[in-house]
């Protein structure tokens, strides 16, 4: 189990290590990260995350179920981890369950547990699952709302032909008023067959510590109006009466009002404008439904993406290389904070 951040957010992940299958992560805003008590994994297919909430904590798992395919033991094995996880979940806690079910819930209420909006068939995950959620009093959120077709589905088959709601978000019965909203963005471009997914849910979480907003001067291109403006200042005063804090505030509020502050990127540093472009036309390409050439286009984006990247890190390397042949070691270990991870 890992966990990097990326601008604004922490991500808890794990993945196998030779096999490029399963794993599952859960993104957290930099603003509640104080705000988790903990973090939980079983095995490479479920995690669970505990953030401090007011005046119940809220614990959040994320699991990715076995396919329709799989053995009837492999299913009863999923089924008893992900309990054993639950099991470990206070029961006062607000609980959510979020991912990929393979499961296909029909437009049919099953009370406490179902809402009467699903969408799809029947088939054979369907009463698992039912049964699962009403062993542990859970109700799928996504089956609560009337809204249209295109804010249900999930999923959409390689071919464009199918669409079918296959991924759910669970929450505690007791917590079920508490759902503003569940429904799908189609319109997002992710990169995968499935839809993004979000749900609303109203609750609290802990205020822990107070933090102020930083920001950086950016040194590199210090202005030549500072200069004036700090000989100015200085040509009028009593250097020898005054105290070194009085002149350090002197030339804070001199450099507050005269050197820029660094523009904050929240993009990527490495993607090049040719990535870029791609992922417009990836965007374009989804919002109209050409399923074909969104499929040529997300792979031409992922070949130049990964290139982009590799390139940008071996620049990198060979800068910080060069720091350490020259002997400038202040340069040499002060390393981004990407890079260090």
């Amino acid at each position: 189990m890992g966990e990097f951040n990326s601008d604004d957010h922490y991500t808890y992940y794990f993945e196998q290590e030779f096999l490029r299958r399963n794993g599952v992560a859960i993104t957290v805003n930099k603003k509640f990260r104080n705000a988790i008590l903990g973090c939980s994994l079983k095995k490479d297919r479920m995690i669970s995350v505990c953030f401090q909430g007011k005046p119940f904590n809220i614990t959040i798992i994320q699991a990715y179920a076995l396919t329709t395919n799989a053995q009837e033991a492999e299913v009863e094995w999923f089924y008893e981890d992900l309990q054993d996880l639950l099991e470990l979940t206070p029961k006062k806690d607000v609980l959510l369950i979020k991912e990929y079910w393979d499961a296909e819930e029909r437009s049919q209420e099953t009370p406490g547990v179902t809402g009467k909006y699903g969408l799809g068939v029947q088939n054979e995950a369907r009463q698992r699952l039912i049964e699962f959620c009403q062993e542990n009093a859970l109700v799928i959120a996504n089956t609560l709302f009337q809204q249209h077709r295109r804010h249900l589905y999930t999923w959409t088959s390689p071919d464009g032909q199918y669409r079918n709601q296959i991924d759910y978000i669970l929450c505690s019965q007791r917590w079920r008023s508490s759902i503003q909203s569940a429904k799908t963005r189609p319109g997002a471009d992710c990169g995968s067959d499935h839809e993004v997914f979000i749900a609303k849910f109203r609750h609290k979480i802990k205020k822990v510590g107070e933090t102020t907003s930083l920001f950086w001067y950016d040194l590199n291109q210090i202005p030549y109006d500072y200069t004036v403006e700090v000989r100015n200042r200085f040509k009028g005063l009593d250097l020898i009466d005054r105290a070194p804090d009085e002149l350090w505030m002197e030339v804070r509020g001199t450099g507050r009002k005269t050197i820029h502050k660094k523009n904050k990127c929240k993009r990527a540093k490495w993607p090049s404008e040719e990535v870029l472009q791609i992922a417009g036309r990836r965007r374009e390409t989804k919002s109209k439904g050409e399923k074909e050439r969104y499929t040529h286009l997300n792979a031409e984006f992922q070949r130049i993406a990964r290139r982009d990247k590799k390139a940008f890190l071996s620049n990198q390397c060979k800068e910080r290389e060069e720091n350490n042949r020259v002997g400038r070691t202040r340069d040499l270990f002060r390393l981004p904070q990407w890079l260090r991870q």
